[in-house]
């Protein structure tokens, strides 16, 4: 692939043609990964600035590549120059890393001429990416979600909890166990506002659970058959984005 450029490897002055080919080589491609980014990430609203961030730093990238050429002095100093600029963008995310990477990964292939390993991988990483989306595990963060609920101090149903969980699916963690309102009291006045006295706060339970459905059906039946269990106040269940970031 673009045999008419292979004279043109690793020198020190590479031809304007030969540069122009590389930039909308990495652009191309580049933009490939951000529309397959576009349509197999499930979140609703997404960054544009990151979006365009993958395209752009894929230029970059195979901009510095060609700058440095076969020259390690070349590349001793844009690193230097580089160590300079402090990233301090924060990706929560591990998928938008992946897709950043890859990104890095087509500007640094297109740089030194390897557009061979940059339109095979560029592609093989955009199918794999559909292929996670239409299986089961592009479902992950619809099934998963937390429950929370209270109870008093003398009441007890972790078991029956336990059983219905079971029941709806496939795996599910007690996170926290948290006693509210111990040794609290609150103050009783008279209808002049003067306190009369204070009286002691009833001690509540409060569990919080991370659940993962068998599937995403299961939502509804079991928030009716939760708040179907007598003594507990407060239920909030919710499905989406998991709360532990990587």
């Amino acid at each position: 692939m673009f045999d008419f450029l292979l004279t043109h490897n690793y020198t020190e002055n590479p031809s304007a043609f030969g540069i122009l080919i590389t930039v909308m080589s990495s652009f191309f491609l580049a933009s490939l990964i951000a529309i397959v980014y576009q349509w197999t990430t499930p979140t609703v609203q997404k960054s544009n600035n990151f979006l365009q961030s993958m395209v752009l730093i894929a230029i970059v990238a195979a901009m510095v590549m060609q700058a440095i050429g076969d020259s390690l002095a070349r590349g001793l100093g844009m690193l230097g120059a580089l160590a300079i600029i402090r990233f301090r963008t924060k990706l929560d995310n591990p998928r938008n890393i992946a897709f950043m990477f890859a990104a890095l990964a087509n500007g640094i292939a297109c740089g030194v001429y390897g557009f061979t390993i940059a339109f095979v991988g560029t592609i093989g990483f955009c199918i794999a990416a559909i292929i996670l989306k239409l299986s089961q595990l592009g479902t992950e963060e619809i099934l998963t979600g937390t429950l929370r609920f209270q109870t008093a101090l003398d009441v007890d149903v972790r078991e029956t909890m336990d059983k219905l969980l079971n029941k709806h699916c496939k795996n599910f963690k007690l996170l926290t166990e948290r006693y509210n309102n111990l040794n609290k009291t609150k103050a009783v006045k008279n209808l002049e506002g003067q306190i009369i006295d204070r009286v002691k706060v009833n001690v509540t339970k409060e569990y919080q659970y991370q659940i993962l459905l068998k599937n995403a059906k299961q939502s509804g039946p079991l928030a009716a058959a939760i708040d179907e269990i007598k003594d507990i106040t407060d239920i909030r269940l919710r499905f989406g984005e998991p709360d532990v970031k990587l």
